[in-house]
């Protein structure tokens, strides 16, 4: 999406699982993200890749990042919590500027958690 944008390139729309044709914008993939934020589990495996709803864009998904759940070197471990913490928190700011939709609250909310857990 973002190299059509940025080269004036037109693109078309995708028929997703409700049969509805979508086009990819910010709007349609954080439909997509939304869609399993109240349901993703707390291991995180979940796919966005043709999910439920009307205005959900179907070739969407998630960036992860592989985090260790234990890091020995204590400056390390609280940078790392640090930046993990802006990036769902203060940094969720520079998504949209980038075509990176936002996260849903929800998943903020569970990756929180998660970063709180890293030993």
């Amino acid at each position: 999406m973002i190299y059509a944008i940025q080269n004036n390139l037109p693109y078309g729309r995708v028929r997703n699982s409700s049969g509805a044709f979508v086009k990819a914008a910010l709007a349609s993939v954080s439909a997509a993200a939304a869609s399993v934020a109240k349901s993703m589990p707390d291991d995180f495996r979940v796919s966005i890749t043709n999910p439920p709803g009307k205005a959900a864009y179907p070739i969407s998904s998630f960036t992860w990042l592989l985090v260790p759940a234990n890091v020995q070197d204590a400056s390390k471990k609280a940078i790392l919590k640090e930046f993990l913490h802006w990036m769902l928190t203060e940094g969720q700011k520079y998504a949209e500027p980038l075509a990176y939709g936002r996260l849903p609250h929800e998943v903020v909310d569970k990756e929180l958690k998660a970063i709180a857990q890293i030993q």
